[in-house]
């Protein structure tokens, strides 16, 4: 399939909850995700859920959007796609990719610009 064919009628959806991105001292529970490299531990975590005494830095207020599709290891350039879109918009994300799929953290405060955009490549978004 090619690249345009995944954003056709591609469905994706925006949690309910607003997540914080935490630069934390120890992995959380009920965690969205947590990336712990050699440098530090990074939670994505529903920032209702936060326990001050572990935080180190945090940036609050994300949506998360899921593209609600199989996404093969080896198409290329979709999240490049998605990126530049929203860059040609001043949106920043922060990505996550998972076996087979991905997700991006938008700001709340740029959220229905974004969805606008993602809708104008053919996406059909949802909010679960």
């Amino acid at each position: 399939m090619r690249l345009e064919d995944y954003f056709k009628n591609g469905k994706a959806y925006v949690w309910k909850e607003t997540f914080a991105v935490v630069k934390s001292k120890r992995p959380l529970p009920d965690a969205f995700a947590v990336i712990q490299d050699k440098n530090e531990i990074t939670v994505v975590i529903d920032q209702s859920k936060v326990i001050d005494q572990d935080i180190i830095e945090i940036e609050r207020d994300w949506k998360i959007l899921t593209f609600d599709m199989v996404l093969p290891f080896d198409l290329v350039g979709f999240l490049a796609e998605v990126s530049l879109a929203l860059a040609e918009e001043e949106i920043s994300i922060f990505a996550i990719s998972a076996y087979s799929t991905d997700h991006i953290l938008i700001k709340q405060k740029h959220l229905t610009r974004a969805v606008k955009k993602l809708k104008a490549l053919g996406c059909i978004i949802e909010e679960k």
